[in-house]
């Protein structure tokens, strides 16, 4: 916990600035006052999930674009008013925050608060792309005041209230999962206010799951193509990459697998002056390790890629067609990156 009592002069007002851009993120916090300044927070952890509680005298708060400039990793807040009031301003909108209000900021962009009397206040940090939420999303979101009186809010104000009160009485693995659901319960709240109709939502999901499927296509060579990795490169948490793929009939694991199998399978029928080995053809397509690769392809095609690039070729040379169909689901276990990993194969 970082505390500051009864500070007078400027010396302790710089220590009480430099101890929220410390906890938080670094910004400017100016007394509204020339008197005695009374000012204390304390943060914990659960998981990613930083949960802070500010309680101040009247003061600003500005984050500029110098200051932005300093921060090494993009944030999503959500602030929730506890006591007192506040001015809050981002993307050109103004909101006035009563008690029990929420706050969604993001912090890679200029924002300030404005708080006239004494106050108190939780902010839950995570990073921004854990939230799997498109930006055009949260812009819509940032700048406002989001009551809690009634609908999703009235249910998640207790619930971050109680949260942020037994923050550090979790175990690190009960933690974690709550970590996750808080995220899944910001996302939700952002897509709400975002899409009250949901339409556009549904239209953004199926462009990303679009997205995702052509980047697994264009990249199933490279030995280290996994959930994490996809999920870094499209600026989204791996838990919102394998919720896109609930109700698509297979996992990000299991379509990695079966399209590398596919590739394989269809290399393996071709006929040529050269014809590469089973090894390299698997190394080509991401397989690194021969004897899982192997494994692999007997379990989706029922025998095994020498036996099947004879019996393809066999067909060849009679004229017939390859016919070539999908390889079936394989039998990756259903878990983030599950021997999609160099030393996996």
């Amino acid at each position: 916990m970082l505390t500051t009592a009864s500070v007078p002069d400027r010396d302790k007002v710089a220590y009480w600035n430099d101890a929220v851009s410390r906890t938080l993120v670094p910004m400017t916090v100016a007394p509204r006052g020339d008197g005695p300044f009374d000012g204390r927070i304390a943060t914990d952890r659960l998981g990613y999930l930083q949960v802070s509680t500010m309680e101040a005298d009247a003061e600003r708060v500005s984050r500029t674009p110098a200051l932005i400039a300093r921060s090494s990793e993009a944030l999503m807040a959500v602030g929730v008013q506890i006591s007192g009031t506040a001015t809050f301003i981002q993307d050109g909108r103004r909101a006035e925050v009563s008690e029990g209000d929420l706050v969604v900021y993001d912090t890679t962009r200029p924002y300030s608060f404005d708080y006239p009397q004494r106050f108190a206040t939780h902010v839950f940090q995570l990073p921004r792309r854990m939230l799997g939420v498109p930006d055009s999303d949260i812009r819509q979101v940032t700048g406002n005041a989001i009551g809690t009186g009634d609908g999703f809010g009235a249910m998640l104000l207790p619930f971050l209230a109680t949260l942020a009160s037994s923050a550090d009485g979790y175990p690190p693995a009960v933690a974690d999962r709550l970590a996750g659901n808080v995220v899944d319960l910001f996302a939700t709240l952002i897509a709400e206010r975002a899409h009250p109709d949901g339409t556009d939502a549904d239209t953004a999901r199926s462009h990303l799951l679009l997205r995702v499927r052509d980047h697994i296509n264009r990249n199933l060579g490279d030995p280290d193509l996994s959930p994490e990795s996809i999920a870094r490169t499209h600026r989204i948490s791996v838990r919102y990459l394998h919720r896109l793929f609930e109700g698509e009939g297979t996992t990000v694991s299991r379509l990695i697998q079966q399209r590398r199998l596919e590739e394989c399978g269809r290399e393996l029928a071709r006929r040529g002056r050269t014809v590469p080995t089973v090894s390299a053809v698997a190394q080509r397509w991401g397989f690194v390790n021969p004897a899982h690769f192997s494994r692999a392809f007997r379990a989706a095609y029922g025998v095994s890629p020498r036996e099947w690039r004879h019996l393809r070729t066999a067909q060849n040379d009679g004229g017939r067609s390859p016919a070539l169909t999908s390889a079936p689901s394989s039998t990756v276990a259903d878990r983030p990156g599950a021997d999609l990993t160099p030393s996996g194969g």
